[in-house]
């Protein structure tokens, strides 16, 4: 076929591509295409190779020290030593590897989730398919708000516009038209193209493809864009500045330990691998590797609660939400509507009315807009089949619905001339009809009363017509209205409990009427005697003085909102010191969903656009999906805070046994090895257990974290140096009594103070909150079960110079070894210390 699609008409493309518009593609010629063509994808996004996965494990700053000690080793001829610190680095890889390698591939799974589709007509019959799965020659059906998926040569449309700034870096939309252009005509003038990659912002149409993959203007370009890695989320960048700042202080304290070891004559060798392996014990290793998994694994739980997370970053932020703007329509409510009843006009029928619903309407059986479905049921329910009535009024022209009209237009051909079908806002509707001042104040009020009901309403029109160039709305006569019900959802007022127990508000925020809004607010549970304001109250944050602004803040419902005033109700909370989530669908919601803290965008009835412009998408609509997400991110973030604060508790006992036995010129309560090895044992299995947690239940009952809050506050160091304290305490303690009171050798007192810091760190994992965590005892579990391993495997034991100990050294073990546990569980007790 021409390499330029938009110099022909649109009926030779359709010849060309050998497919009828009106019918689509069959199956066999689709796969036989797919075969030819290939998928509709450009280059995909670089999986990460688990050779990438494995090197990134020896890129950090523990390994080159666990190397150094080893070199150390090795150059004093200490070759068991020097062997088993490679041995220590191999594990800890593995470690790393396998846990980082599931987190990569649990996000890339979750990321092929929300991979875009399209409906296209094939056989007849409209359908849903992935974008991926589209071929030349399929008919899409586009509507304002997708994104194009393929190449497509305009059949026809209505008021359709595109924004192309993706090709043409012109931000301005451009109109769109099925007409032929000339042949030399440059891209960003090619009215009759669609071009893969751009938005539709307005209209709706009919388009044929043209070109798929690397076949189309986006693919021809591809090779000049680079798939660039991903960011680190703002937590992930927090914990690598706490892990450097550590390091800087690990290498004062080693230099401070290895002086004064040398100042109290200790041998050279055990002084320099003592500093080293204490560099390494103060640096929790473990940070990077189980901060991913926490993510990835709190990423899982909000995908089976249907919220797929579209940017890592908004994990983290969920957890301080403090406002959520919902929309009503699918979200609070069910978007099942149902036709309740009619309020028509004088001489109108009931069958009148829902012939204007039919044939105004693009919805295709059970897909489209669940007001549009509801009206062709109805109609169907009535004897009124939409098939029949397009044969005897076919559609020759659309004026599709504009938010600055708020009403939509269909134009049939009929014996007598043109027929024209109009629906859309009451007000709107009622105001453009050829009414007098009394009546629109009638059928307004009518309109009034069937919102108080909650119920959702629709004004219907009707016109005559000799041509399509007419102002559809210039005078209609009015049919009537038509009352929809949207129940509210079962899990609503539900979900609005928790939220009001975590200290989070719920504002409603609609495009519909006032009274509509506040019927659903109540009965969903946002409250009685709400303060239900206009959209039009909203204005730019300075403009508003000190009392409207107290006033915007403490409404709940907002109704007749447009897409600008919700960026300035976004702004409002924003500036009063609130994290905002904000939902949306439409391709005007963009922005909003964009400026929020959290932009949710709905996945069953939201456009493309607004899904890609959003953090987190709702598969379901729910409501109750974005407390679920809420709760995970609260979740997520006190797991990474347990963990850090219990490896850097564990931690710092470990450099205050050594440090200070070196500086009373004590002999070493712990080896350098035996360091290493409670890294492995009581830092990796713990901490992970602790990081993929369910969270405390009681989590969603109190109020939202502040989004500036560190990881680690003031209150969580100073619990640092009490835990680190009191673990210290113990081990020396042992470790004393061990020496003088039951004199044993060092070897055998050096295994009494190994055995009873591992095991003190160990329950000091239940400080962290975790006795109803059973990752914790399995990690529990396994860590007992190394301990023991390196006791009795006699060339374990060996290497690490430990000797199984006898009853009364076991008897010392146990009781030094819960005195951390009880101090602790005393002193959470009388501080109510929070996590």
């Amino acid at each position: 076929m021409s390499d330029a699609p938009w110099a022909l008409p649109a009926e030779e493309v359709l010849r060309a591509q050998r497919v009828d518009a009106a019918r689509g593609l069959e199956a066999r010629e689709v796969l036989e295409r797919r075969g030819r063509h290939g998928r509709n994808r450009l280059r995909a996004a670089r999986r990460r190779s688990g050779w990438s996965i494995l090197a990134r494990q020896f890129a950090s700053l523990i390994v080159v020290l666990l190397g150094a000690a080893a070199a150390v080793a090795f150059a004093m001829r200490d070759w068991v030593e020097g062997v088993a610190i490679l041995a220590v680095i191999a594990i800890n890889a593995a470690i790393g590897f396998f846990t980082e390698l599931r987190a990569v591939r649990s996000m890339e799974a979750l990321h092929r989730l929300g991979q875009a589709s399209a409906r296209v007509r094939r056989e007849g019959a409209v359908r849903e398919v992935p974008a991926a799965e589209l071929v030349p020659g399929d008919i899409v059906l586009v509507e304002a708000g997708d994104v194009v998926t393929a190449d497509l040569r305009l059949v026809k449309g209505s008021k359709l516009q595109a924004n192309e700034s993706a090709l043409t870096g012109e931000s301005a939309p451009v109109e769109k038209r099925e007409r032929a252009a000339a042949h030399d005509t440059p891209l960003a003038e090619r009215t009759p193209m669609l071009y893969k990659g751009t938005a539709l912002t307005r209209g709706a149409g009919e388009a044929v493809v043209v070109g798929t993959g690397l076949d189309t203007e986006l693919g021809r370009i591809t090779s000049l864009v680079e798939e660039t890695e991903a960011a680190a989320t703002p937590l992930e960048r927090r914990l690598d500045r706490l892990a450097h700042r550590l390091v800087w202080v690990t290498l004062v304290l080693a230099a401070a330990v290895a002086a004064a070891g040398l100042a109290t004559g200790r041998e050279l060798g055990l002084t320099i691998q003592t500093a080293i392996a204490l560099a390494v014990a103060t640096i929790p290793e473990g940070l990077p590797v189980v901060a991913t998994i926490a993510l990835a694994r709190g990423m899982w739980r909000m995908a089976r609660r249907n919220a797929l997370i579209n940017r890592l970053s908004a994990v983290e932020t969920l957890g301080a939400t403090g406002v959520i703007c919902t929309d009503k329509t699918g979200t609070l409510t069910e978007n099942r509507m149902t036709v309740h009843g009619f309020e028509l006009a004088e001489q109108r029928t009931e069958e009148e009315a829902l012939e204007v619903g039919a044939l105004c309407n693009n919805a295709e059986g059970e897909t489209g807009d669940p007001m549009e479905v509801a009206l062709l049921a109805a109609a169907q329910k009535a004897g009124i089949g939409r098939r029949a009535l397009e044969e005897r009024l076919p559609r020759v022209n659309e004026v599709a619905f504009d938010p600055e009209t708020r009403m939509m237009a269909t134009f049939h051909r009929g014996d007598g001339g043109l027929r024209i079908a109009i629906k859309g806002a009451p007000e709107a509707v009622i105001n453009a009809c050829t009414l007098d001042d009394p009546e629109k104040k009638e059928w307004l009020r009518r309109n009034e009363a069937l919102a108080a009901e909650g119920l959702r309403v629709l004004g219907l029109a009707r016109a005559e017509a000799a041509d399509e160039s007419v102002d559809p709305y210039d005078g209609p006569q009015l049919v009537g209205l038509v009352a929809l019900r949207d129940p509210p959802r079962e899990d609503v007022r539900e979900a609005i409990a928790r939220c009001r127990a975590a200290g989070i508000r719920v504002v409603m925020v609609t495009g519909d009427q006032a009274v509509t809004a506040r019927a659903i607010a109540e009965a969903v549970g946002l409250g009685k005697d709400l303060e239900v304001l206009s959209g039009s109250a909203l204005r730019p944050f300075g403009e508003l003085s000190e009392a409207e602004r107290q006033k915007l803040l403490r409404a709940g419902v907002f109704a007749r909102v447009s897409p600008r005033q919700k960026l300035d109700l976004i702004d409002l909370h924003q500036r009063s010191g609130e994290v905002v989530a904000m939902t949306g669908d439409g391709v005007n919601d963009a922005p909003a969903l964009k400026k929020a803290d959290i932009g949710i965008a709905m996945g069953k009835r939201g456009t493309q656009v607004a899904r890609e412009a959003a953090a987190m998408v709702l598969r379901d609509d729910a409501f109750a999906s974005i407390v679920a997400a809420v709760e995970q991110g609260r979740i997520i973030f006190d797991n990474i805070r347990r963990f850090v604060l219990y490896l850097l508790s564990c931690n710092v006992s470990e450099v205050m046994v050594v440090g200070l036995a070196s500086l009373v010129s004590a002999p070493l309560p712990i080896l350098p090895l035996q360091i290493l090895f409670l890294n492995l044992v009581t830092d990796v299995f713990p901490a992970l257990a602790l990081g993929v947690g369910k969270g405390d239940p009681r989590v969603m009952r109190r109020a939202p974290r502040p989004a500036a809050e560190s990881i680690l506050e003031r209150r969580h160091w100073i619990a640092i140096a009490a835990y680190g304290a009191l673990i210290t305490a113990a081990t020396l303690g042992a470790f004393a009594v061990a020496l003088l009171g039951l004199r044993l050798d060092e070897r055998a007192a050096v295994t009494v103070s190994f055995l009873t810091l591992a095991l003190a760190q160990l329950w000091h994992v239940f400080n962290m909150g975790a006795l109803r965590n059973p990752w914790v005892w399995s990690a529990l579990a396994l860590c007992v079960a190394l301990l023991a391993a390196a006791l009795y495997l006699p060339a374990l034991a060996d290497v690490l110079h430990l000797s199984p100990p006898d009853a009364g050294a076991w008897l010392v073990i146990a009781g030094f070894s819960v005195l951390p546990l009880a101090a602790g569980q005393a002193w959470l007790a009388s501080r109510r210390f929070a996590i």
